[in-house]
């Protein structure tokens, strides 16, 4: 059974090609539009799916979007009527999309289809399975175990926002729980991204970089933890909430919260995009850190009670925050945790196709052997590569033998160059894992400066991931989640760290920053933290011999890895994206698969 998976219309679109329960194939639609988090119909990443699979739409069985329109459609209704005559500006807004498109997604769909090809588009069956259903198979279907407990949590699907229950891979997914919106807890945690001036639905991770540079034992800290519990959110003992809806205007309003009100209550002014980030914005990001960390460790809790399971699955964008992550691992309430690598809406297109394919199709899902494997994108031959260099007029080294490209490209990296790294499949998800990579050295103290501010072109406290071998984990980290998808953060091992001043709490941010914390300085978090990439050889042997190439010759098993691409535009897909993206930064060297390319 063939089955098309496509996600839409909120953020991340997406399409996935699954087979008789296998995934195949799966993209986003920004790699291929350019367009960050572009929410469009994914056409071309359909087009990919099928291309690449040798499918033709005479050979789909079934099509699976990621939600219900209808219940989302209802839930908007109900929403406006309940805060009428409030929100009227938002309704005239989102009304003429959905008559014209939204509401009337099957037909659309099948337009779509069949301008991409479909000779026979309304013969095609199309299922519609709940936003949270396709977040759970997502999890599941894709995770090492027979049996688990689930949960999702993400801004909002039709009208949950968080659910739990268990899955298994005899009688499917029994959802056992919902919290409802408005009260949602990624859209919380996007009320505070936005607060600091962040885009909401893309900075969350930069709240969550700029978190540890909050004091964490100062009474601001404190004040405004207790300030959030006490007027914006009330949190149940099993991790539920309710929102106090005063102080938020997402529900029907154009913007997250009303500033004035969040202003008055925490007493300093919402931060302007543009404007530099004090002390306050890092112990207000600490904050809401650790309210959301103290509500999901209830929630887990509280998951663990009802299911008695022994493994939880974790799917929705709130599962993409690394560091509550290992906050939770760490709490030992489930013997391990599967985190689907694209958690938010883009994974919704995968789990679609795969709760059709498993779910009352008497197919039995007996856990995966191997991890997940989440190459699932475009790769490109050397032919397309030396037609883009003959278009652009480059000179370049071609290694017959990839050994001696390993060794050249380990010879500038060690002579601190940067250098961008493309090969085989495109990554499925936010997360460059070794293909679609820039990497540099870690043991620099000047690396994460000249990343940030002259190839990304972005706040220069973001941190960067470190990519170590598996076999290498514990030579450089604490024990901790080994994750193959930067899902999870590890300690720094406590004999390569420098000790901190008495006085550091009172540094200035880029005091702070630019202070050597570790011997792996530029991967080193001001906690001591790093988001780490476990490279297994069978998954990534191509980046499992160029670290090995560089320890052999240093010492050092790890180095830096971040995506490759550059501030508010998508990780690069085809050779002359990456090429291009080369040319503008401030890259030194460019690997095209057997290319090499230097600046």
């Amino acid at each position: 059974m063939k089955i098309l998976g496509i996600s839409a219309y909120y953020h991340d679109s997406a399409a996935a090609i699954v087979e008789d329960g296998k995934v195949l194939f799966a993209a986003q639609e920004e790699r291929f539009s350019r367009i960050k988090n572009d929410a469009s119909f994914p056409g071309k990443a359909i087009e990919y799916c099928l291309n690449e699979s040798g499918f033709s739409f005479d050979d789909i069985d079934l099509i699976a979007f990621y939600d219900k329109p209808f219940l989302k459609f209802e839930r908007l209704l109900e929403t406006y009527y309940a805060f009428a005559p409030k929100g009227f500006k938002s309704f005239a807004m989102a009304m003429p999309l959905w008559l014209k498109e939204k509401l009337f997604i099957k037909q659309f769909i099948r337009r779509k289809i069949k301008e991409l090809g479909a000779l026979n588009s309304k013969s095609i069956p199309i299922h519609f399975p709940e936003h949270h259903l396709s977040h759970a198979a997502s999890a599941f279907y894709t995770s090492p175990f027979r049996k688990s407990a689930f949960l999702t949590v993400d801004g909002v699907g039709e009208w949950a926002t968080t659910s739990y229950g268990v899955a298994c891979g005899k009688k499917g997914i029994q959802v056992l729980g919902e919290l409802h919106f408005p009260d949602s807890l990624g859209l919380f945690y996007s009320s505070f991204t936005y607060f600091l001036g962040f885009e909401v639905n893309s900075g969350e991770y930069k709240m969550m970089g700029l978190a540890p540079y909050g004091n964490s034992k100062s009474q601001r800290v404190e004040r405004f933890k207790d300030c959030i519990k006490n007027n914006l959110v009330d949190i149940k003992p099993d991790g539920s909430i309710k929102l106090n809806k005063k102080f938020f205007e997402y529900p029907v309003g154009l913007r997250m919260v009303n500033p004035k009100k969040w202003e008055r209550l925490f007493e300093f002014k919402k931060r302007l995009p543009e404007e530099k980030l004090e002390q306050i914005h890092a112990d207000f990001a600490l904050a809401a850190q650790k309210v959301l960390e103290e509500i999901l460790i209830k929630l887990i809790t509280f998951v663990k009670q009802e299911t008695g399971e022994n493994f939880l699955c974790l799917a929705g964008g709130v599962a993409l925050n690394c560091v509550a992550n290992s906050v939770l691992f760490n709490q030992k309430v489930f013997n391990d945790f599967y985190v689907q690598p694209a958690s938010g809406d883009a994974g919704g297109a995968l789990g679609a196709a795969l709760a059709s394919a498993y779910i009352g199709q008497g197919i039995i899902f007996d856990g995966l052997k191997e991890p997940f494997d989440v190459y699932l994108g475009p790769r490109f031959s050397n032919l397309d590569i030396e037609r883009l260099l003959r278009k652009y007029k480059c000179n370049y080294q071609y290694f017959e033998n990839k050994e001696h490209l390993i060794e050249a490209t380990t010879e500038y990296i060690i002579d601190k160059k940067v250098v961008g790294w493309f090969q085989g499949r495109t990554e499925f998800g936010p997360r460059a894992l070794g293909n679609r990579s820039i990497l540099a050295e870690a043991s620099d103290p000047d690396m994460q400066y000249t990343l940030n501010m002259k190839i990304k072109f972005r706040e220069g406290f973001r941190p960067f991931a470190p990519v170590v071998c598996e076999e290498d984990y514990d030579r450089y980290f604490e024990k901790g989640k080994a994750s193959y998808y930067m899902l999870f953060t590890s300690l720094v091992k406590d004999s390569l760290r420098t000790k901190l001043p008495e006085n550091f709490k009172e540094f200035s941010l880029e005091e702070k920053r630019t202070f050597k914390k570790s011997e792996l300085s530029a991967i080193t978090h001001i906690d001591f933290s790093a988001r780490v990439q476990v490279v297994k050889k069978d998954l990534n042997p191509m980046l499992w011999s160029l670290i090995q190439s560089y320890k052999k010759i240093t010492g050092v098993g790890v180095l830096i890895n971040t995506s490759f691409n550059v501030k508010d535009e998508p990780i690069v897909n085809t050779p002359e994206d990456a090429y291009l993206c080369f040319m503008k930064s401030g890259m030194d060297v460019l690997v095209l698969e057997n290319y090499l390319i230097v600046k």
